[in-house]
């Protein structure tokens, strides 16, 4: 193998590490947001949660609070009964009684379906907050795991990249070096690729064999006659 192909393909090494590195750490952002949004919603829900519980408490309340003007209401009219002469004024007074009662017994009935959901909300909130805490628990680790693994990826990253600018560094040709990186950028990796069965490896087009032939004695840079990459 050519020298030259020998050093391009150790920098190469190094650019495609470097490359899945920074597209590693790019991914961790989002990665982090999708965690942290996931504590996030649990947290919101948590809270509709609790809201709606106090909302059904204060609703229950009214209720008892209703129910108890009517039955003062009521009092007020037996005595108005027992103090009244006139059949008709206590006939009155019998309906008005009866339409609170009825009124009383149809709070009654819905304080008792606020209660059961009081019931019902109480337990879920605390399943859910068994739940939540669990939760929670492994989506923190998972969080100071990733960011343990950014702090690698990081560290990994500029090593690589130190090594890479040793290896380009060694490469005795540094016009074909920059031949390399213009390759490599355009084609978003692979400058340096094998050519087998006279097929690129980079773009899989079949070369002529007088250019296959070049690439086997190793005695210059060939290039694809298709992509322009440079084969060995």
């Amino acid at each position: 193998m050519l020298a030259e192909i020998e050093q391009l393909l150790v920098v190469q090494d190094h650019d495609t590490n470097i490359k899945a590195l920074q597209n590693e750490l790019q991914t961790l952002p989002f990665e982090q947001n999708r965690l942290e949004k996931a504590i996030q919603d649990r947290t919101a829900a948590l809270d509709r949660d609790r809201q709606r519980a106090k909302e059904i408490e204060v609703e229950r309340k009214k209720l008892e609070l209703d129910a108890s003007t009517r039955r003062d209401q009521i009092a007020k009219y037996k005595t108005q009964q027992f103090q009244t002469r006139k059949n008709d004024e206590f006939q009155a007074l019998g309906n008005e009684i009866a339409r609170l009662e009825k009124e009383i017994s149809q709070i009654e009935d819905h304080e008792i379906d606020l209660m059961e959901q009081a019931e019902n909300t109480g337990r879920e909130i605390q399943r859910a907050e068994s739940d939540f805490k669990v939760e929670q628990a492994q989506l923190q680790q998972q969080l100071v795991a990733l960011k343990q693994k950014g702090e690698l990826l990081t560290t990994t990253l500029e090593e690589t990249k130190a090594a890479r600018q040793k290896a380009g560094a060694a490469v005795a040709d540094q016009e074909l070096l920059g031949r390399y990186e213009r390759i490599f950028q355009s084609k978003g990796g692979s400058a340096v690729v094998p050519i087998e069965h006279e097929v690129c490896m980079g773009c899989h087009m079949k070369n002529t064999t007088t250019n296959v032939h070049r690439a086997k004695l190793a005695r210059e840079v060939v290039y694809c006659e298709h992509c322009g990459r440079m084969l060995y």
